[in-house]
């Protein structure tokens, strides 16, 4: 697989290459130079979720790593379900929440430490991410105990659940936790920085594992696949996926879907109030705001990393522009849609309510729709108990984390301290 750089088409790189290194120079984002087709959707479709994912990911990332390797990456990797439920006669919620962490990010998350793995073998290196919310717990359970792998997570300090935290500030060892004080943008900075500094870069063997690392973007393709495959065959023909989105790597994932065949007929982007994009889509001016706290924490993002890749796909004639529509959905319509899908027997967290109400208000007679549930709604347990007045229980991989001690540092919004904090934790020389 050969990938390009998005800032400077120069640099060309293979799956392993753009795999280690995250982001490529000045801070560009790593595209792939051909995206194949699948001729035959259909008989994709009638096998099995890691048979199918093999065969994708496989047929995208070539020879570098072979299909037994990658059929044995993949059944590790996916080895949960992602069900698509019936909200009611042509509304379905694809249920990304049944992994380890509870939420969409474990398949990507689980595909990139494998991969990782595989190919690193006995070379050390430091993952450095951001989080807004559940990209925290996915990664380091993806890569907790794995031999050479040092991770630093950073997040908000005070602007994610306190679930959400306990599932990767928890854990020690080989993971490595800062709160930050600021938003997930300064957090997404932060990280962006270290890689700008080619010291740091080199010294301290960086890698990212955010949705900017084209492993984990190509994971995600495969349940876009999943969700068609267990849709009825009369449904398939006229499909809206409603999409919640904050760095976007989830919807470029299902727009490259549809680039290899997948038969989707529209994108809703759904946003909270942090609707830079939706904007942009109605007036052609990228104007993002400042970041807003909202109930959709982890959608709060104001300069999605992700979006140059979906201009890529319009650049490069892939897809059509009018594929894609955005919906901003404030706090109060979150509320509200939690609570209608309540009244048709389905609980949800605030993220799916966003993507839910976005479908509905886009949703066409005679088309099918598709919103995601990107995490378990015990995740969000004290904003969906409020909303909906009944109580959550949790599961046991809630329950087994909320007692634990934050093993969490505090720095400020500041790169110097980051990098002290680096070189300290990492014992290495500056």
């Amino acid at each position: 697989m050969e990938l390009f750089n998005l800032k400077d088409t120069g640099q060309r790189v293979s799956f392993s290459e753009a795999l280690q290194k995250g982001l490529g120079s000045n801070q560009g984002l790593f595209f792939p130079a051909q995206i194949p087709k699948f001729d035959d959707i259909d008989a994709l479709l009638e096998l099995d979720l890691v048979t199918r994912s093999s065969t994708i990911l496989g047929r995208i990332i070539g020879s570098e790593i072979s299909q037994q390797d990658m059929a044995d990456i993949v059944s590790t990797a996916f080895s949960f379900e992602a069900p698509l439920v019936a909200v009611d006669d042509n509304i379905f919620c694809l249920e990304l929440f049944h992994g380890p962490t509870l939420a969409f990010k474990d398949f990507g998350g689980r595909f990139m430490a494998q991969c990782l793995a595989k190919i690193a073998g006995d070379r050390p290196i430091t993952i450095l991410t951001a989080t807004s919310g559940d990209t925290g717990a996915a990664v380091a359970h993806a890569f907790h105990g794995l031999a050479n792998i040092q991770v630093v997570i950073l997040y908000p300090k005070g602007k994610i659940s306190l679930l959400q935290e306990k599932m990767f500030a928890t854990l020690g060892g080989n993971i490595r936790t800062v709160a930050i004080k600021g938003d997930f943008d300064h957090c997404q900075q932060l990280v962006k920085s270290a890689f700008d500094d080619a010291k740091v870069r080199e010294d301290i063997h960086l890698n990212s594992a955010n949705s900017i690392n084209i492993s984990r973007l190509l994971a995600q393709v495969c349940y876009y696949f999943e969700a068609f495959a267990q849709l009825p065959e009369d449904k398939r023909d006229n499909v809206v996926i409603s999409i919640p989105s904050g760095n976007f790597g989830n919807l470029t994932a299902a727009m490259l879907a549809k680039t290899m065949g997948l038969p989707i007929k529209h994108f809703v982007a759904a946003t909270n109030s942090n609707d830079t994009v939706p904007r942009f889509l109605k007036t052609g001016e990228w104007a993002p705001a400042p970041t807003v706290a909202t109930m959709s924490n982890a959608m709060d993002v104001s300069q999605p990393n992700n979006w140059p890749r979906i201009e890529a796909l319009f650049e490069f004639d892939y897809l059509d522009k009018d594929v894609l529509s955005g919906q901003a959905v404030d706090e109060d319509y979150t509320q509200l849609a939690m609570k209608q899908l309540a009244q048709v027997g389905y609980v949800s967290e605030p993220h799916a309510a966003v993507a839910y109400r976005a479908l509905t208000k886009q949703l066409s007679e005679g088309q099918t729709g598709i919103f995601l549930g990107t995490a378990h709604p015990a995740k969000f347990k004290e904003s969906v108990e409020n909303v909906l007045g009944q109580p959550i229980s949790l599961p046991p991989e809630l329950a087994e984390c909320a007692g634990k001690e934050i093993l969490s540092v505090e720095l400020d919004n500041d790169f110097d301290q980051l990098k002290d904090y680096l070189y300290r934790e990492l014992n290495i020389q500056p």
